[in-house]
C-alpha cells in the first residue's frame, strides 16, 4: 500500500515557476512508476508527466514538454514536477500517482494509487 500526498501548489502569474512535491509513503518506492497528471474545472484529467523507478525514462505530454521536468529522489520517497514558464491554461489540480512497474503507464486507468491533489493557479 502506498499513500500519496502532494504539496507545492498555490497562485502564480503567467510565465513564473512552481515547484510540486509528492512524498510517498510505504516500501519500496524505488520500485513504482510515478506520474503527474492534472484536472481542469469541467475538464477531464489529463496525463502530465511520468517517470520510470530507476529515472532512466521520462515522459511528457505535449503541452507540458520543454517546460515542465519530472524528477525523484528515491532516498526521500518523493517525486518533484518542476513548472517553467506557466501559463493560465496550466491552472488545475495536480495529482501524483503510483504504480508498481517497470513500464511506465501513461494512462490514468493503468495507476493503483493517488495523492488528493493540490491547486495550481495561473493568472494572467
Amino acid at each position: 500500500q502506498v499513500q500519496l500526498v502532494e504539496s507545492g501548489g498555490g497562485l502564480v502569474q503567467a510565465g513564473g515557476s512552481l515547484r510540486l512535491s509528492c512524498a510517498a509513503s510505504g516500501r519500496f518506492f524505488s520500485s513504482y512508476a510515478m506520474g503527474w497528471f492534472r484536472q481542469a474545472p469541467g475538464k477531464e484529467r489529463e496525463f502530465v508527466a511520468a517517470s520510470s523507478w530507476n529515472r532512466g525514462n521520462t515522459y511528457y505530454a505535449d503541452s507540458v514538454q520543454g517546460r515542465f521536468t519530472i524528477s525523484r529522489d528515491n532516498a526521500k520517497n518523493t517525486v518533484y514536477l518542476q513548472m517553467n514558464s506557466l501559463k493560465p491554461e496550466d491552472t488545475a489540480v495536480y495529482y501524483c500517482a503510483a504504480r508498481y512497474t517497470v513500464v511506465v503507464p501513461l494512462r490514468e486507468d493503468e495507476y493503483d494509487y493517488w495523492g488528493q491533489g493540490t491547486q495550481v493557479t495561473v493568472s494572467s
